[in-house]
């Protein structure tokens, strides 16, 4: 029997229960992975991967794995990787096409939604991540394990989507049309640029909305029902459908949070990620600022 909040049991690409992933933990054809990471410390989320995780889970680690190198001046915090490391990081942990991926963390699906993104960036709509995350399954008291585990190498094979990413070039394009929407993934305080902690400008896109991604998540760390999704983004979107939206956050991680949410809520269309984001935009002094509660 299917959840009604969450997929068919045949492919989940947005969102899956933890009751549902225990009952696929001896299932090959399922990868879970462990994606927790702390900006203020990189390697804790490899460290608590180390001391306890999801059974059979394998570790990826949002620099070293799920992003490219940074060349200063020019791409955002986090760039997207190359395909071909990116294909072999997949393969090397028994990724391919067939293979369910679920992905997790212990911030509300925040690090979790990048290797959710990527994946169907690079042609792979089967993954979902772990509605609840690390702590719902502590929480629950589901079985854990330590150490480094590994996964049987399999062959992946990427069939690249480049719609689903936007350009800095493409950013400034929507900027001049109505027909086109940026969002701004990040907290209101970094938006209005009153708090501004990580990246050496503060503010945000002229144009963009203030969309906050922990704003999809209730009380309780899991995502808010497809209906609550839906009133919450639908103003936002207001005629424009979701695949003319641009998300967009500090370095292009949480952004993928947003349309992890909008494609949970059912909007129709998928909207696209503006990878290098806030850190990438500012690189250019030539390029406008806003810094007030106003887009």
């Amino acid at each position: 029997m299917t959840h009604p909040l969450y997929n068919t049991p045949m492919s989940y690409t947005t969102l899956i229960s933890t009751a549902a992933l225990a009952a696929h933990l001896a299932d090959p054809d399922w990868a879970v992975v462990d994606c927790r990471f702390w900006l203020a410390d990189t390697e804790r989320g490899r460290r608590d991967y180390q001391q306890a995780h999801i059974p059979g889970a394998i570790y990826a680690h949002l620099d070293a794995d799920l992003s490219g190198k940074v060349i200063p001046g020019k791409t955002g915090r986090h760039p997207l990787p190359e395909v071909e490391a990116i294909t072999r990081t997949l393969s090397n942990g028994g990724i391919a096409s067939g293979v369910q991926v679920v992905a997790y963390d212990d911030t509300g699906g925040s690090m979790a939604a990048r290797l959710w993104w990527l994946l169907r960036w690079l042609g792979h709509e089967a993954v979902a991540v772990l509605d609840g995350g690390w702590p719902a399954w502590q929480g629950e008291s589901r079985s854990a394990c330590s150490g480094v585990e590994s996964r049987p190498p399999r062959s992946f094979v990427a069939h690249l989507q480049p719609q689903l990413a936007a350009s800095t070039a493409e950013v400034l394009s929507s900027l001049h049309h109505e027909d086109h929407l940026v969002l701004d993934s990040r907290a209101a305080d970094r938006y209005r640029g009153e708090n501004e902690t990580i990246d050496p400008v503060a503010g945000h896109i002229p144009g963009a909305i203030c969309a906050p991604y922990a704003d999809n998540l209730g009380p309780d760390g899991r995502f808010r029902s497809p209906e609550a999704l839906r009133a919450r983004f639908q103003p936002l979107l207001g005629d424009l459908p979701a695949e003319r939206a641009i998300f967009y956050c500090g370095s292009g991680v949480t952004a993928a949070h947003n349309i992890l949410a909008t494609m949970h809520a059912g909007l129709g269309g998928e909207a696209r990620l503006y990878v290098g984001s806030w850190s990438e935009w500012i690189t250019d002094p030539a390029r406008p600022v806003k810094t007030s509660t106003e887009r």
